[in-house]
């Protein structure tokens, strides 16, 4: 098991995320332009992956979006920014979020706080506190840490669950040509589209 990299976020740093990437995601969908990150505050400058989520409320709600790196060589505010704008693309969920389902999507962030490259996934991770990369045969998938206690996931289901989204099969996670990644991350979502901000 390997570590890298340490990164801790207050409720406002948190909060403040959360409204990078819904301005990211508005600026793009509605003018298809790149927000501009501007003067970021001293912990957007951590170089350290995010992930943005992007979830209908409408009707029975679904995943309008998500995507992110736990790797990257730039600053936190650029990968949020990143994050969101791919999260609103066609690239993401098959569809390009609309201007018509912008007060209807609530945006959440995960902060990657530490990176785990495991070669014991069952023993190394623990739910609610490590989201999960998978990596093989040209593939990748990730999910949330929040994940797998939302669902009531066991930590196989969980590493199954993740090796699905890769396109890989189920227990793919055990072969040794398929790399497994651990991140910690804090994550703040909006209690409603365009609403308050939580940590969960």
């Amino acid at each position: 098991m390997s570590e890298a990299r340490a990164v801790d976020l207050s409720f406002s740093d948190g909060a403040r995320a959360v409204e990078l990437a819904r301005d990211a995601v508005e600026s793009y969908v509605l003018h298809g332009q790149r927000e501009q990150t501007g003067s970021m505050i001293d912990a957007f400058y951590a170089r350290t992956g995010a992930y943005v989520r992007l979830e209908s409320t409408a009707g029975r709600g679904q995943l309008r979006g998500c995507a992110g790196a736990h790797n990257t060589d730039g600053h936190l505010g650029q990968a949020i920014v990143d994050a969101a704008i791919e999260a609103a693309s066609e690239d993401s969920c098959g569809s390009e979020v609309e201007p018509a389902e912008l007060t209807s999507i609530r945006v959440s962030v995960c902060i990657v706080r530490n990176v785990v490259l495991t070669d014991d996934p069952v023993t190394d991770l623990e739910l609610g506190v490590h989201g999960v990369v998978v990596e093989g045969d040209d593939e990748s998938g990730w999910m949330y840490p929040t994940l797998p206690l939302e669902h009531g996931w066991t930590v196989e289901e969980y590493l199954d669950r993740t090796c699905r989204k890769a396109g890989l099969p189920p227990g793919a996670w055990m072969e040794d040509d398929v790399e497994v990644t651990l991140f910690e991350g804090a994550v703040f979502r909006e209690r409603d589209p365009g609403g308050a901000v939580e940590y969960v």
